[in-house]
């Protein structure tokens, strides 16, 4: 058994809470540009000082409206200013934010708000108010639906505002004063790869810690003046943990609901750093690359990049020699400046979580000028209890424990953390949460690696573990990810559970595929189906299992792959909203595509 544990910082007192940052900010900051939001094509500023009054008008609703110190209320959204706002308008109420994800079904809207038994909630649109009033004749505690977009009412903000413009500032302080940092400040439901969400209990304390921890990690990021432009789902705890986070530090921080926009807005909001999950950089990349050959300019591109993974490992050697230098110089003019261009020009670093994003897009980015700090840690750990920071950097690993936070390896490998930052309970569910704390010990699920320096790796997922018939135990993560790092592969799931070998489920992605075809002479009209059995496709799939195989042993290795004619998706409840895939609905709705498998 192998422990690790970083030295504690300031611990949060008892009488603290979220909602202290933004009044500590209007107070000695006020005039600190906090965000700029999105208005008619433009960055409209917004002031520590005008944000506070507009969250202090909110609050004063929802306290006229009924909402008592510990209710929950529900907020159903995509990521924009609206949401931060709500958010704390909702602690300074004195109540806990229930998050859920603006792409839930009614299904799942139902279970979260049930479960936790909210008061109200906050909508943003027709379609999602809808879905509220679908359930809500089986939702006994519920009494409030605002909406945030409504031609009816001007919207939940000019409403509440409107409700509590008699209530006195006092009534709102008095309110927030009154909750403590062991009180709880969040639900937030797990995105279920498995069975019902769990709701994850955070605390105040948790919340504040992470908040601490994460300003510790990275001081040259979360610095006063600097930016940051938010696109991740704040559902997701990792995008509102690094919001609260910028808030606090009072970094600049604007939000973009679509993807669709993001090159775009990244060129006008021009930020300091960004924060995605893997398979947002694994797209840039991507699409550079798909450019790049399609313009002929290949053979340069792919120069760019051996040298800026060959570059990045130098790093970790004592520093780059005259000739590589010399390379990395001239091509930063021609490669590395644009694509550094693309992410609006001053990012400097970013910061990925939810999944592993590999060593070789790691060192890429960092070969660029762009270094990815690679974190790792779940809901219930308040988000990142793990990361790589800019003077503790490894690539292929996770990073050292954040601040107060230590990291055990248990004997049969299974990653155990304990610290200010670990939630106390799932809601509701006594023996969920004795199944998974143990002395203040969480139990991940996931397996690692723990160096004598403290850096983490994590090798797999417990329960994801394929014993083969002959014996032979797998961990699908690696190989899948590597299988995903081709430009043409959208998903892989390895299966093999008890079967005679390993096999894969592949799916094309569809940005890249139309390119593909250009170049290899294929009908611009041919779908995945009908290209199936075509000799270059499968070539290509089996390039990205060989370089896969490369990592295990032959026995591991991947014997057969079977190209799928879809890409898996939420809709069809194959992925989660932060891209995980769902194991077990895939290997239900592809059954007898896996048994083909092996009886071929």
């Amino acid at each position: 058994m192998r422990e690790y544990s970083a030295p504690a910082m300031r611990p949060v007192a008892d009488n603290e809470n979220l909602s202290d940052i933004l009044w500590a900010n209007a107070e000695r900051f006020g005039d600190s540009v906090s965000f700029r939001r999105q208005s008619q094509g433009s960055w409209l500023d917004v002031t520590a000082r005008e944000f506070a009054a507009q969250v202090m008008a909110v609050a004063k609703g929802l306290i006229e409206a009924g909402i008592e110190h510990g209710d929950r209320v529900g907020l159903m959204s995509k990521t924009r200013y609206e949401w931060t706002l709500l958010d704390f308008a909702i602690w300074a109420a004195g109540a806990a934010t229930v998050p859920i994800y603006e792409t839930s079904s009614a299904e799942q809207v139902e279970w979260i708000l049930s479960d936790s038994g909210a008061k109200g909630v906050f909508v943003e649109t027709d379609e999602h108010l809808a879905e509220v009033d679908q359930v809500r004749g089986r939702l006994g505690a519920l009494q409030f639906a605002w909406q945030i977009e409504s031609t009816h009412t001007g919207g939940a903000i000019a409403e509440l505002t409107a409700l509590g413009s008699k209530v006195a500032d006092d009534v709102v302080h008095e309110r927030r004063r009154g909750v403590g940092a062991g009180e709880l400040a969040s639900i937030v439901y797990t995105s279920g790869t498995t069975g019902r969400p769990k709701g994850v209990e955070l605390t105040h304390r948790n919340l504040l810690a992470e908040i601490r921890a994460d300003i510790n990690a990275f001081p040259q990021l979360m610095d006063a003046g600097n930016s940051l432009l938010l696109f991740l789902p704040l559902a997701h705890v990792l995008a509102r943990a690094i919001a609260l986070t910028a808030i606090a530090a009072r970094v600049t921080l604007g939000h973009t609901p679509d993807v669709k926009n993001l090159v775009a807005d990244l060129g006008t909001f021009r930020p300091t750093f960004v924060v995605a999950v893997p398979r947002v950089f694994e797209k840039v990349y991507n699409t550079a690359k798909q450019k790049a050959h399609g313009e002929g300019k290949g053979r340069i591109f792919d120069l760019a990049e051996s040298v800026a993974v060959q570059y990045s490992q130098a790093q970790d050697g004592g520093g780059a020699g005259l000739p590589l230098k010399a390379q990395h110089f001239v091509l930063d003019k021609l490669v590395y400046a644009k694509l550094r261009a693309a992410l609006g020009g001053r990012c400097v670093a970013a910061v990925s979580g939810g999944a592993p994003l590999g060593p070789r897009l790691a060192h890429f980015f960092r070969g660029i000028g762009v270094p990815v700090f690679e974190g790792y840690g779940l809901t219930e750990t308040s988000a990142a209890a793990n990361v790589n920071t800019q003077n503790a950097f490894r690539v292929g690993t996770v990073g050292r424990p954040v601040a107060g936070t230590s990291v055990r390896i248990a004997e049969d490998g299974e990653v155990l953390l304990k610290g200010d930052v670990v939630f106390d309970a799932y809601y509701n569910n006594e023996q969920a949460t004795k199944e998974s704390l143990d002395d203040g010990w969480f139990h991940t699920g996931d397996l690692g690696e723990l160096d004598a320096e403290g850096f983490l790796k994590i090798t797999g997922r417990k329960k994801e573990i394929i014993v083969t018939a002959g014996g032979k135990n797998v961990a699908p993560s690696g190989l899948e990810d590597t299988i995903r790092a081709n430009p043409l592969i959208s998903q892989a799931m390895v299966v093999g559970d008890r079967r005679p070998f390993i096999g894969v489920l592949v799916t094309i992605d569809e940005e890249f595929f139309p390119a593909w075809k250009a170049q290899h002479g294929k009908p611009a009209s041919a779908t995945v189906a009908e290209l199936a059995g075509d000799p270059d496709l499968d070539a290509a799939v089996q390039s990205a299992v060989d370089e896969a195989n490369k990592q295990v042993s032959h026995a591991e290795s991947i014997k057969k792959f079977v190209i799928l004619t879809r890409d898996f998706s939420e809709a069809t409840g194959e992925i989660t909203p932060s891209l995980k895939l769902k194991r077990n609905v895939v290997s239900k709705n592809y059954a007898e595509t896996i048994d083909a498998l092996y009886q071929r």
